[in-house]
């Protein structure tokens, strides 16, 4: 089988570089640079994308040693239709390790072509580490990496706002982009770089913050026999992901004219306010997770596929979402669309998704993902939500530790494991549910000023001991 280089496949003609991605892990390369191959197919975009290794060790020399190119397979289901779409990606052009060769690190910014800069560093790699100084090479952080670069090519361009950069960080933290700015400006003051440069990193440079779905379990080691005998090459570097997108970005009109994602089918939405988007996904997809995991688990299953595809426990998540979906101030259509989307993600074969994974730290989770829309259905409906109530007994259930003479997989700090045993140590269920929904370090409030749950809890808890997850959710159903 022929080796995967641009050689053998023809395509030794590389685009110029209009974009500098910091991070070549499987996420960006199945999602950002299959974005801009995307934009290269559609309208023509002609970029060619340089990465950057923003650590020390590493894939760029695997990534180097096949000029750049890999596979894509995206695997999952839709509308209830198993699908497997596989894209080879040519638009990587360079590829540098700047701890190794800081001075081609450096040349990226004497690009004329130059527009975007992207990065997905981890939620840790945006950050301020005050030792680094502008004559390390690198710098530490991605921050004053990036702002090394920034001032590089300010100098060569003479400050000329025409070649200021569009930062779009893909990092999965709050105002990433905002957080990315003020840090590059410290960096400009710690290390006195000047007004002038200070000026062009705020007026000729724009910062966009970003929510990014996808999942990318990576490179498929377990069935590679079965991926590399669909491909007439040899490929080390194949990246597996499901069929779902979303790239939603803050922007204006002027971002949709450099970023022309309107003009393909690629659901990349540029709008003013990303938090909607924020809100529909951990409100739905990972509230659903969160609110599926003790449950599941208490009755049985093991995987996500497993919970969506069963009769009995598809059925309460997809009640979970429908309660969900009713505090969630939005297009209605658009809503449901996302909703049955989820579910194919859910239901995908090519993920095999523990809900044993899912489980860490779960107080904390539910107290983000899902308690805001369990009180606001309350609030809504001056009535309880039968299944999320459900789920959060479910939840307190769980942290007992063991059913059925057997252990559950509590993850959760230490303090948090023997907050929930204290509380189960008491006897009494009343007293049980008193003593975790009145623990604000939980909830951020007391719980038990909450009208009518405690009660509400104890009957779930008194059915699910008494009857089991099925039986007990049916007869606690009744009663409300």
């Amino acid at each position: 089988m022929k080796k995967l280089n641009r050689i053998n496949t023809g395509l030794e003609k590389l685009n110029p570089i209009k974009v500098v991605q910091f991070g070549e892990g499987n996420f960006l390369r199945a999602f950002v640079d299959y974005a801009f191959q995307r934009l290269n197919k559609k309208v023509d975009f002609n970029a060619g994308v340089a990465i950057v290794q923003p650590l020390k060790k590493g894939m760029i020399n695997m990534i180097n040693d096949q000029d750049g190119l890999y596979t894509l397979f995206m695997n999952g289901i839709k509308k209830g239709e198993k699908i497997q779409d596989i894209e080879l990606i040519t638009n990587i052009v360079k590829a540098i390790n700047p701890y190794t060769d800081f001075a081609d690190y450096l040349a990226l910014a004497k690009e004329s072509e130059l527009q975007f800069i992207v990065s997905n560093t981890t939620e840790a790699g945006i950050e301020f580490i005050e030792s680094d100084t502008p004559d390390m090479q690198p710098p530490v952080s991605f921050p004053a990496k990036l702002t090394v670069l920034l001032y590089e090519r300010f100098k060569y361009f003479d400050g000329e706002a025409s070649k200021g950069l569009t930062i779009i960080p893909c990092e999965l933290i709050d105002y990433n982009s905002e957080t990315l700015k003020k840090y590059i400006l410290q960096y400009c003051d710690l290390w006195e770089l000047g007004s002038d440069f200070k000026t062009w990193l705020s007026d000729a440079c724009t910062y966009h913050s970003t929510l990014v779905d996808r999942i990318v379990p990576g490179y498929p080691r377990a069935e590679i026999e079965e991926y590399n005998n669909k491909l007439d090459y040899q490929d080390n570097l194949i990246v597996a992901a499901e069929p779902f997108f979303l790239w939603a970005i803050e922007g204006g009109d002027a971002l949709k004219q450099k970023l022309p994602f309107h003009k393909t089918n690629l659901n990349v939405k540029i709008v003013d306010d990303i938090r909607p988007f924020k809100m529909i996904k951990v409100r739905i997809l990972n509230g659903a997770h969160t609110a599926m995991v003790p449950f599941s688990l208490l009755y049985g299953n093991k995987l996500v596929m497993e919970t969506v595809n069963e009769s009995f426990t598809g059925k309460f998540v997809n009640s979970v979402i429908n309660e969900i979906s009713t505090t969630l101030d939005m297009d209605k259509m658009e809503i449901l669309a996302y909703t049955e989307e989820v579910m194919d993600r859910f239901k995908n074969p090519f993920i095999k998704h523990a809900l044993a994974d899912i489980a860490l730290n779960s107080i904390s989770k539910f107290k983000v993902r899902v308690l805001p829309s369990l009180l606001q259905y309350y609030n809504a409906n001056k009535k309880l939500p039968t299944n999320l109530t459900f789920s959060l007994a479910c939840l307190i259930q769980f942290y007992k530790g063991t059913w059925n003479n057997e252990e559950l997989p509590v993850k959760d700090s230490p303090e948090v494991v023997e907050a929930f045993k204290n509380a189960w140590q008491l006897g009494t269920l009343d007293l049980v549910v008193a003593k975790v929904l009145s623990n604000t370090e939980f909830w951020g409030e007391d719980l038990t000023n909450v009208k009518g749950l405690s009660e509400v809890l104890i009957v779930a808890l008194r059915e699910i001991e008494a009857n089991g997850i099925e039986n007990g959710f049916v007869n606690y159903s009744k009663q409300f």
